[in-house]
């Protein structure tokens, strides 16, 4: 049997010069694949004619605790910086065209290897941050989706990753370069042969060239064991290779010990306020928080063509951005922000409550808040629900849930804006 700690799962971005890392501090992970075959009946025949294969559907859910790194996010985004092109935030539609594979390499509990189950080529389809209580941990989920999934095994029980970068002296005449396989070649994890297609050992190559990521086809290289030839390469590309190997990664899981373990409710610091009023300082701050949920989905739409089964283009349409914040009623703070007046204004009307609220969430290392690890900014927010009530022998409650389109994730306090 397989034991969830010897489920060693591993995140690869297909796009831009990024290293694949470790997926640290999961909790839950559940993929889901529907295989959409559709039953083929017609009249005059009793029983089916047979099912028509169709792409399948790939659900996968991640949910990990919170431990103040941004690594995971700018995986998902497909880059080595706190944000696309060199920027220092994550934006929404940072999203868009990125994709990625995860694959988790299993273990039996005798310490036999048992092979590589791969979800290639996924998207991010929406993503949550979750306080449920002052003292509980913060977690994060995703939702990815996808329309593959591949066990490999036997002689081809590894998933490998390998990059090269193209240096002077590594290309020939005709510009080509050529990488070796094999003890003391480039890389000593051999590709095997792909059982399901015949002279196929590479499972995608990607060649990175001033930024933009281009995915060869196999008329742009070949293959004669133990030597792949890439042709069109420049000084500077980069060469990124997946294939399927008998020899172990180099890596495989490496434990995190350097971050947190985990981050509770109290080190988290929650900023509620209009930007038309200025910026954001200390007097935004919102106490009697018992509850803070921010959900973002995003409604993609990843394109197909006619004559081919895979997708061809990654796009989303647009984002819904959802903060809920529970509370114990004690004073009308919140409600004060939403409807950008003072303290003690007269009157609430919830009919003139704002539309451009700002949320803004920090996650420090621990509740003394002195190290700021990344946060959260919402803009553009308006209120869609009010919600409180009293129970017998209970506090009053309200919640409070928000709006918006626009969300930016970043490392940089000044980003965040407090």
């Amino acid at each position: 049997m397989i034991h969830s700690s010897y489920y060693k799962p591993r995140i690869f971005s297909v796009k831009g010069d990024v290293e694949p890392a470790e997926i640290d501090r999961a909790q839950t992970i559940d993929p889901t694949v529907s295989l959409n075959r559709e039953k083929v009946e017609e009249i005059g025949r009793d029983g089916v004619v047979g099912y028509l294969k169709k792409s399948p559907t790939v659900a996968y859910r991640l949910t990990q605790l919170e431990y103040g790194n941004i690594e995971f996010w700018q995986k998902l985004v497909n880059t080595s910086t706190l944000g696309a092109d060199g920027q220092t935030e994550i934006a929404l539609s940072d999203f868009k065209t990125p994709y990625f594979d995860i694959c988790a390499y299993l273990t039996d509990d005798s310490g036999t290897f048992r092979g590589t189950v791969l979800y290639p080529a996924l998207r991010t389809s929406g993503f949550s941050i979750n306080i449920g209580d002052p003292q509980a941990m913060v977690e994060r989920s995703f939702d990815f989706v996808g329309e593959s999934a591949i066990i490999w095994q036997g002689d081809n029980e590894y998933y490998i990753y390998q990059k090269k970068e193209v240096e002077t002296g590594d290309l020939d005449s005709a510009d080509a370069i050529n990488i070796t396989f094999g003890s003391g070649a480039d890389f000593e994890q051999v590709p095997e042969l792909d059982p399901d297609n015949a002279g196929v050992y590479f499972y995608r190559i990607v060649r990175v060239r001033d930024g933009e990521s281009t995915e060869l086809t196999s008329a742009d290289y070949s293959y004669s064991a133990p030597t792949l030839t890439i042709d069109d390469c420049e000084v500077g590309d980069v060469i990124k290779l997946w294939y399927s190997s008998s020899d172990a990664p180099d890596t495989q899981f490496t434990l995190n010990d350097s971050d947190v373990e985990g981050i509770l409710g109290d080190s988290v610091s929650i900023y509620l306020y209009i930007p038309a009023t200025g910026k954001p300082s200390s007097s935004d701050y919102i106490y009697r928080l018992q509850s803070v949920t921010l959900d973002v989905r995003f409604d993609r739409e990843d394109v197909r063509e006619i004559g081919n089964k895979e997708v061809v283009s990654r796009g989303i349409r647009n984002s819904t951005v959802t903060a809920t914040l529970g509370r114990i009623l004690e004073q009308f703070t919140v409600e004060e922000v939403l409807r950008g007046e003072v303290a003690d204004y007269g009157k609430i009307d919830v009919e003139k409550l704002s539309d451009e609220v700002a949320l803004i969430i920090k996650v420090f290392e621990d509740n003394t808040k002195t190290t700021f690890k990344y946060g959260f900014k919402a803009t553009g927010l308006t209120a869609t629900e009010l919600r409180g009530g009293a129970g017998i022998n209970e506090y009053v409650k309200e919640d409070n849930s928000l709006e918006g389109e626009n969300l930016i994730i970043s490392a940089d306090a000044t980003v965040i804006g407090i």
